[in-house]
C-alpha cells in the first residue's frame, strides 16, 4: 500500500464496481430479481463504510508493524467482502 489515500480510493473503486454490476444485472436481465441485488448492493455499502472507518481509525499508531497490519487487514477484507457479493450476484444471474 503506497498511501491512505489509494487505499480509501481502492475501497471506493472495488465497491463502486460491485454496485454497478448489481444495477447492470436489474436492468439488463428481463425477469431479475432486484430485491436480491439491492440487498447486495446494502451489504457491499455498509463494507465501505466500516472499511473507511477503519481505515480512518487505526489501532497503535506508535507501532509502524502493527499500522501496515492493520491496513493489510483491510485490504484483504475489501477482497474477500466484494468477493463474497459477486458470489451472491453470480447465484442470483444463474438462478
Amino acid at each position: 500500500m503506497a498511501n491512505l489515500r489509494n487505499l480509501k480510493k481502492d475501497i471506493d473503486y472495488l465497491v463502486g464496481q460491485v454496485v454497478m454490476d448489481c444495477f447492470e444485472y436489474i436492468y439488463v436481465t428481463p425477469g431479475a430479481d432486484s430485491e436480491g441485488a439491492y440487498e447486495i448492493v446494502g451489504e457491499v455499502l455498509v463494507l465501505r463504510n466500516q472499511l473507511r472507518n477503519r481505515a480512518n481509525h487505526p489501532d497503535g499508531k506508535d507501532n509502524h508493524s502493527l499500522i501496515k497490519k492493520h491496513y493489510h487487514q483491510i485490504g484483504l477484507d475489501l477482497v474477500q467482502g466484494c468477493d463474497k457479493c459477486y458470489d451472491k450476484l453470480g447465484a442470483l444471474v444463474n438462478a
